[in-house]
């Protein structure tokens, strides 16, 4: 009988197209511990070569002899020590072997967004919350003048799908959670998609039909949708003419996107205005009484709308960092 390739197999099959990759656990989170926060556990064995920094030139993941003091600033590997997420991820066979052999109980592996040679992007559709986000990335592309070339797609097991597209190179693309419409989430610079062949506590990850033959490349972001995505922020079709520095008129203007929805897009506009609301740092009891309430006006049940909110408010809501700093935006994994 056939066994299913091991995690380190398929990253490294990924790493043979050019892609970098690094070692997750079961909740799709990096499956090795920050050197910075937890102690790690010395590696019995050899490493491939002598102890250096994390990079292709040395081809080592140097052993880790207890945790280190947390970085003034935070750290990106810059310390050659393994275990900063997807800032491990490398396309070189020696470092990705060392990565894995630190972390036994790996169960998949993560594709790292934005680096050369195909400048990554990722398009995440997710089904929660009620979204359509095939239609609602149709509307995109009917709005804007785009249509979706043929690509590499990948489906998740809560029933969504992944498509992947390349980016000039140069180009910044931000991490984004349902910015670009409601269900569509975008993995850039920074962030990660969850590799084909992955294992986690909902399922397996797997690709699906319609890839063009060939090598596993991406295909060309259309021009239109490139910018959507790249900085500065533009509008998009669900933008909220408020402004930043007004608060009121913000919370306002979502107010009135929720109390505009039509059946079968209720949850989804509710989820989209509750997290534009704690990205903007209105995450608050009042103003989720409001959006509950709002919704409820159009026909959600109050306790799915609360739900909804909470869930939004805590995906969004920034967090303060030790010492009451506020940390950088995280890197996003699927």
């Amino acid at each position: 009988m056939d066994r299913d390739p091991t995690p380190l197999a398929l990253a490294l099959a990924a790493a043979a197209h050019g892609y970098a990759v690094f070692p997750l656990g079961r909740t799709k989170r990096p499956a090795l511990p920050s050197p910075h926060r937890s102690a790690v556990p010395p590696v019995t064995g050899a490493l491939p070569l002598a102890p250096g920094a994390l990079s292709p030139a040395s081809g080592a993941v140097p052993p880790t002899p207890g945790p280190l003091p947390a970085p003034a600033a935070p750290c990106r590997g810059a310390c050659g020590l393994p275990g900063h997420g997807v800032y491990d991820a490398s396309i070189e066979p020696a470092v990705i072997r060392a990565l894995f052999a630190r972390a036994p109980r790996s169960s998949g592996y993560g594709i790292a967004c934005g680096l050369a040679p195909y400048h990554l992007i990722g398009l995440d559709l997710d089904t929660k919350h009620g979204a359509d986000p095939l239609r609602a990335l149709a509307l995109l592309g009917a709005r804007h003048g785009f249509v979706l070339p043929a690509t590499v797609r990948v489906a998740t097991p809560s029933g969504g799908a992944h498509l992947w597209l390349s980016a000039p190179a140069g180009l910044t693309v931000r991490n984004s959670a349902s910015r670009l419409a409601p269900g569509i989430d975008v993995r850039g610079t920074g962030g990660y998609l969850v590799g084909p062949g992955s294992r986690t506590t909902r399922g397996v990850y797997r690709f699906l039909p319609g890839a063009p033959p060939g090598p596993l490349r991406p295909a060309p972001a259309p021009a239109a949708l490139l910018r959507l995505l790249a900085p500065p922020r533009r509008p998009v079709p669900y933008a909220i003419h408020g402004h930043p520095a007004d608060p009121d008129r913000t919370a306002e203007a979502l107010l009135r996107f929720v109390r505009a929805s039509l059946p079968g897009e209720r949850d989804s506009r509710l989820y989209w205005a509750a997290c534009r609301a704690g990205e903007h740092g209105l995450a608050s009891g009042v103003l989720a009484a409001r959006l509950v309430a709002a919704a409820h006006a159009t026909g959600l049940p109050p306790h799915e709308a609360a739900r909804t909110v909470a869930s939004a408010f805590t995906r969004t809501a920034p967090r303060l960092a030790p010492g009451g700093t506020r940390p950088p935006t995280p890197e996003r994994g699927p």
